[in-house]
């Protein structure tokens, strides 16, 4: 028989359930980008945008990070509105959720950050890490944007409450369409506010368009936690 016990010692005839409570500290280090916007004035909180990339930017070389997306777009666009942070994840290794939670951590210390205008947003092993770190830290962003991917449908419903705009190439080949309706259909079915946009000529690459579209940042900057 089984008991449930967290401060009686087992017998040696008896199968009994307890519950392992320890606070374990570990150093991480994640290289990352930080773009501050033109104008950028430390006496107010600016917002932030939180940018996840695919398989093909890991490794050691953070450059690699502004071959897609918010940090090349920064290249063009100095006057974009938003810090932009773009991590980069080790050589075969995907996004670690508490690794990401340290890198907000240490950019809400050094810069000033608007706590309730928090965006994320990722493509391909981004947009999975998107889904990934919301469903982790549901309260902590103010509008999500994942770009050819999906995620947990078991757990999507924490996200009811943020706003979602996702984005998906019809012809993708790499990761399945159907899988990310699955994902929207169960998030609007449990209240969630999300917007699906489907390329209909568009392979994996949904990323290049997206990212070009200003109405997305304008759509981002549209919500508040």
């Amino acid at each position: 028989m089984t008991r449930m016990s967290d401060d009686t010692p087992p017998r040696p005839d008896t199968q009994t359930a307890h519950t392992a409570r320890r606070t374990v500290a570990r150093t991480l280090d994640v290289r990352y980008l930080c773009f501050l916007p033109a104008g950028y004035d430390p006496s107010r909180g600016w917002p932030l945008l939180l940018f996840l990339h695919g398989s093909g930017e890991r490794g050691a070389d953070v450059s690699l990070v502004a071959r897609h997306g918010p940090p090349k777009i920064v290249g063009a666009r100095p006057d974009l509105p938003f810090i932009v942070v773009s991590p980069q994840a080790d050589a075969e290794r995907s996004w670690s959720t508490w690794a990401l939670h340290a890198v907000l951590e240490d950019v809400a210390e050094r810069y000033a950050v608007d706590a309730d205008r928090v965006y994320l947003t990722g493509m391909s092993m981004g947009g999975f890490g998107v889904w990934d770190l919301a469903m982790e830290f549901p309260d902590r962003f103010a509008a999500l944007a994942p770009v050819c991917a999906h995620g947990n449908p078991s757990g999507v419903c924490a996200l009811r409450h943020v706003p979602v705009w996702a984005f998906h190439g019809a012809r993708d080949d790499v990761v399945s369409l159907a899988g990310a309706q699955q994902l929207v259909d169960r998030l609007r079915a449990c209240g969630g506010d999300v917007r699906f946009t489907v390329y209909p000529e568009t392979g994996h690459d949904a990323w290049t368009e997206t990212y070009a579209n200003p109405v997305l940042y304008e759509w981002l900057l549209g919500h508040h936690r």
